[in-house]
């Protein structure tokens, strides 16, 4: 059956509030003398519904006939998009200078140059106290224009000053497209390839790295400038695992924002992109009271109305919020009492599933599975963990790889003796086709084969020994991202101890708990 997502008007519908649902009725009425529109009529019938069905639809409307829907939908697609714009212009920087510059367009028609120019020096001026460059190139295009056609009298060196304008506009925005570029590259890698493995890998970010952009001085850069090179030395850095470095242009990022308050509700979904990867990395250092301390920020801002009158916020802080939430029960070794977090998690992927890509929900399952596993529930873990290994792979491979060897571990733990050589051969021969087998992982992988024949009385010295060796591994910058994945560490440790595995990490919290207090 169709759903929402298949639907782009039904999809439309679905995402207004209550507010701009009663605006367009209102809008309709004015514009139109009545509201019993045909199209009012299929927003309705629209509204109404769980999940598009077009036969459903067009039999509860028999007004509407089916080839009347295709046009009706388009018009009705335009009418909503029109009237919201009505509705936010006050509330959106980019609707304001689109209007003005309108304004100053219609008055350039019609003759009225001076009229113009007086618009568009506010909108220049508004375009420059937000940071909005290409706003400030669209009018300066348009003042060369009419100073060129006609003879304005504006000022003295009026065409000097409009040319070096332009110059240094142009310059800006080549340098904001640059970095920009060179961001979203880096995030494309993450997202491809997940952390860095090796040499190999991180010579091919070198090649992002080495632009000159990245290493000139901060001064006398813009807003959008200095936001584009804080995340390029955030993605790299995260994916090298330079974690020091990963904090230092987190804090950058955040602080950015700070200064300039008023580009929060402009950039509202950078800002929360920061805050999320600042959460991220107090969590990879082990900050606890610094994270504590921004997730309860967060939380504050999550309630401010730039996030609950806009969905798109909205989703991306559940996203970041319940993944700082879920880390903190990882950091704190809470395992057990995180599994209360995993309803509502579970109910917001359902009701968000039209606006979440399928990375951030992998992410969420693998989280949960490790919860489960985590708090000794490894068959609980594997359904989870099916969830990410049945979907196609076409990103994140190395969340595909964990969530296999993950799963390969589970079943070692429930003794399903008869599933382990086949889940061994196999996980063995996706990761090396991915190539993402790493030293710590051989290891795991020769321990496994080893221990699946081996008697009680035999294992625990090699849960030692592979111990021993997992530690020397530990701090090496190209195996540290296998312990990001799965703590192996405290499995080996809770397997040695005969304890669960959440009560080891319990420990290691408490304990770095009382060093940070004793400092």
């Amino acid at each position: 059956m169709p759903n929402r997502t298949t639907d782009t008007l039904f999809q439309l519908i679905q995402s207004l509030e209550r507010a701009e649902k009663r605006n367009f009725k209102l809008y309709m009425t004015r514009n139109s003398g009545s509201g019993n529109l045909k199209v009012v009529q299929l927003f309705d019938a629209l509204d109404k519904m769980a999940q598009y069905d077009e036969a459903i639809l067009l039999k509860k409307n028999p007004s509407i006939q089916k080839q009347q829907l295709s046009n009706l939908k388009a018009h009705l697609y335009q009418e909503i998009l029109a009237s919201v714009r009505l509705l936010k212009q006050e509330d959106n920087i980019d609707l304001q200078l689109h209007e003005q510059l309108d304004f100053a367009r219609i008055l350039y028609n019609k003759g009225l140059n001076i009229q113009c120019l007086k618009i568009l020096d506010k909108v220049k001026e508004l375009a420059r106290a937000h940071h909005q460059e290409t706003y400030i190139q669209q009018v300066l295009f348009l003042e060369k224009k009419i100073e060129s056609l006609h003879i304005t009298r504006s000022m003295q060196d009026r065409a000097a000053q409009l040319c070096e304008q332009s110059d240094d506009t142009n310059n800006r925005l080549v340098r904001i497209s640059t970095l920009s570029n060179l961001s979203l590259l880096l995030y494309e890698w993450y997202i491809r390839h997940g952390h860095a493995r090796n040499e190999a890998d991180k010579a091919a970010l070198n090649q992002y790295f080495q632009h000159p952009l990245l290493h000139e001085t901060e001064q006398g850069k813009g807003f959008y400038e200095k936001l584009y090179l804080y995340q390029c030395y955030c993605w790299y850095a995260f994916i090298t695992q330079e974690f020091l470095m990963y904090y230092r242009y987190c804090i950058k990022w955040t602080e950015l924002f700070k200064a300039e308050p008023k580009m929060i509700e402009i950039e509202t979904a950078h800002y929360i992109k920061g805050m999320h990867n600042l959460l991220g990395a107090h969590f990879d250092l082990r900050n606890y009271r610094k994270f504590n301390e921004t997730i309860k920020e967060f939380e504050g801002f999550i309630e401010s109305p730039i996030v609950q009158n806009n969905i798109n916020n909205t989703v991306q802080c559940f996203t970041y919020l319940y993944t700082a939430k879920l880390n903190k029960h990882f950091m704190e070794g809470t395992f057990t009492k995180g599994l209360l977090l995993i309803p509502e998690i579970e109910s917001n992927l359902l009701a968000y599933e039209g606006y979440l890509d399928r990375h951030r929900t992998l992410v969420f399952y693998y989280k949960i599975a490790s919860l489960y596993f985590g708090s000794g529930d490894p068959a609980k873990s594997i359904d989870y963990l099916n969830k990410i290994i049945h979907l196609k792979v076409d990103l994140r491979t190395d969340l595909q790889c964990y969530a296999r060897l993950l799963h390969l571990i589970a079943h070692y733990e429930l003794g399903n003796i008869d599933l382990l050589n086949y889940l061994l051969k196999s996980v063995y021969r996706f990761m090396a086709k991915m190539q993402n087998l790493s030293a710590a992982e051989e290891a795991v992988f020769s321990f496994l084969k080893a221990a699946f024949h081996s008697s009680p009385n035999k294992v625990k010295p090699m849960f030692e020994s592979l111990l021993e060796q997992l530690k020397q591994m530990a701090n090496d910058r190209m195996e540290t991202r296998a312990f990001m994945y799965l703590d192996f560490i405290s499995w080996l440790e809770s397997k040695i101890q005969r304890k669960p595995v959440q009560s080891i990490i319990r420990q290691k919290f408490l304990a770095a708990k009382k060093r940070t207090s004793d400092a």
